[in-house]
């Protein structure tokens, strides 16, 4: 696709470019928020950190833009939910014990 500017003036790229501004800003917060309703607060995460560790955590809250974790050591992060993974929690599910019964 060719969108030819040449002939805006100073005065049009600007508001131009503020439309523009705008509207990648309503896509990423619409993109932040259907990544969002992946989750619930309280959900299991992981994540990546800044030095590339892999964290897990619990979903705290929502935010505008970020969701607050709070990782298994303490630390409370707001990162995107684009970077979360979810985590299947078997902690609460029910062992059963599958080995045959002795016959008395």
């Amino acid at each position: 696709m060719t969108i030819d500017i040449d002939h805006l003036s100073r005065e049009e790229l600007v508001a131009l470019n503020h439309r523009i501004v705008e509207r990648l800003k309503m896509l990423d917060t619409l993109d932040a928020h259907q990544s969002m309703m992946a989750f619930h607060p309280g959900a299991r995460v992981t994540f990546a950190s800044h030095s590339g560790d892999r964290l897990t955590g619990t979903l705290l809250k929502f935010n505008q833009k970020t969701v607050t974790v709070i990782t298994d050591n303490g630390q409370r992060w707001n990162i995107a939910p684009q970077l979360l993974s979810p985590i299947k929690d078997v902690s609460r599910g029910t062992v059963v014990d599958i080995a045959p019964k002795k016959k008395s």
